[in-house]
């Protein structure tokens, strides 16, 4: 979402675009207490239009997570 410039509110609008209804607030307390399911990562991911990850950026990722 920073990467986006997309705050909660533009991603709730972006989610309802495509038939998903999770407020802004909803999404920011599923963000802050990383209890987010699979199925709305990846349409997450989808709206923000997510480039592909491969393994070595994922591991830049969780290392990154790890500072």
């Amino acid at each position: 979402m920073s990467v986006r410039g997309v705050k909660y509110q533009a991603l709730s609008q972006r989610l309802e675009e495509i038939g998903v209804e999770q407020s802004a607030d909803n999404l920011r307390n599923k963000v802050n207490k990383g209890i987010m399911g699979a199925d709305l990562l990846l349409q997450i991911l989808y709206v923000l239009k997510a480039r592909p990850l491969d393994a070595a950026l994922l591991e830049e990722i969780l290392t990154d997570l790890q500072q």
